[in-house]
């Protein structure tokens, strides 16, 4: 089963219209900021953010988001709207803002462009368009999380259009630049930088599409639901678009849609078990989970692309590791410990003196693991 497959298992209701989850309602006060420009009044129009945005706003309020959402907005609109959110994002839980239109950089800076915008020259950014670092600091003052969704990476007529006042300084690129949150702020781009979007051609864009599909998903970390919008988009754009997040997060496991629960009512329904070659019989260790003994892998993004981590859990009490290609992470081998939803690891080989510990959850073919690298799901692998 691919990730698609095992993502569209997991929608099941636990939100209903209008109504915010007892989960995602329980972690605290959450705000939200919506935009959705696509009537610009000085280059073509865009179909889908309004769009977009909507359906946005709407899954943000079944996630328990107080949300304000705003259509085809010009500059002080989004400016009083940015204004209001920082007030009430201050102690909050979360707050995010989702932004879909025109965005661009300059000379080193990220703007997200309001429908009136004229843009002339490069230099008439600071007056008619947002800077996305004062969109980052708005949601900064959060005690969990503060995100930034854009899907403003198309290719944008202003570019063309602009005189540069200083041409070698102030050139223009395609789609957004790279930028480097701090604290707890995640920014995700539909495209990563330097690269753009796809608008699409159906009631939302690809990269909306993708979070729509994800977004509501219980159970499932933020930063691996993100993952899942990627996947997701590559496989709709034949690899023509990658999303891309910045921002490092703590250990600590951030949920939009309510944690991972076990037998309560309304969770996701059970996985069907994957066919795999009978396993050799180990006499099973009383420290070791039966249902975690055996071979697991998961992708991880890395600089240089995904790399493929399997851990081989014997039923005595010992494991051992390696990555594909090798360079992305040193093999090492040791004793493990897992029972009632908690885990210990101890490499002695390999990677001597390293330790690991956490909580997991199993689900068939899944297991959902905690750890000092954050929350993962490793799938069965017949390896």
């Amino acid at each position: 089963m691919n990730r698609r497959e095992f993502v569209s298992r997991l929608t099941a209701a636990t939100a209903f219209a209008g109504v915010a989850s007892p989960a995602a309602a329980a972690e605290g006060r959450r705000v939200a900021l919506v935009i959705g420009n696509g009537a610009y009044s000085n280059v073509p129009a865009l179909l889908n953010p309004p769009n977009d945005a909507s359906d946005i706003a709407a899954a943000l309020k079944r996630l328990g988001f107080t949300v304000s959402l705003a259509a085809n907005a010009g500059f002080d609109e989004m400016r009083r709207g940015l204004i209001a959110l920082g007030r009430d994002a201050a102690g909050a839980d979360m707050a995010a803002v989702y932004f879909a239109g025109h965005g661009m950089e300059i000379n080193g800076e990220n703007w997200l462009i309001p429908v009136d915008a004229e843009l002339k020259r490069d230099t008439d950014a600071a007056n008619e368009a947002i800077n996305l670092q004062s969109v980052m600091l708005q949601v900064s003052n959060t005690t969990s999380l503060g995100l930034v969704i854009l899907d403003a990476c198309r290719n944008n007529p202003f570019a063309a259009r602009m005189n540069r006042s200083i041409a070698t300084r102030a050139a223009t690129m395609s789609g957004l630049g790279r930028i480097e949150p701090v604290g707890n702020v995640l920014v995700a781009y539909a495209a990563r930088d330097g690269t753009t979007a796809l608008d699409g051609d159906a009631r939302n864009s690809p990269f909306a599409t993708a979070l729509l599909r994800n977004i509501e998903l219980p159970g499932v970390e933020v930063t691996f639901m993100f993952r899942n919008v990627r996947d997701d988009v590559m496989e709709a754009t034949r690899n023509a678009q990658q999303p891309f997040v910045y921002g490092s997060l703590s250990r600590q496991a951030i949920y939009l849609a309510g944690r991972p629960t076990a037998g309560a009512d309304g969770a996701p329904t059970p996985l069907p078990a994957v066919a795999l070659p009978a396993p050799q019989h180990t006499p099973t260790s009383p420290t070791i989970d039966p249902a975690l003994v055996g071979t697991w892998e998961i992708m991880v993004p890395s600089g240089r692309g995904q790399s493929r981590w399997i851990w081989q859990i014997m039923g005595d009490g010992t494991y051992r590791f390696h990555a594909e290609p090798q360079r992305s992470a040193r093999p090492h081998e040791g004793t493990i410990t897992a029972a009632n939803g908690h885990w210990t690891l101890h490499a002695l080989r390999g990677l001597s003196g390293y330790s690991d510990g956490g909580a997991y959850e199993i689900r068939n073919a899944l297991a959902v693991i905690t750890g000092k690298l954050g929350t993962g799901a490793w799938k069965r692998s017949a390896e």
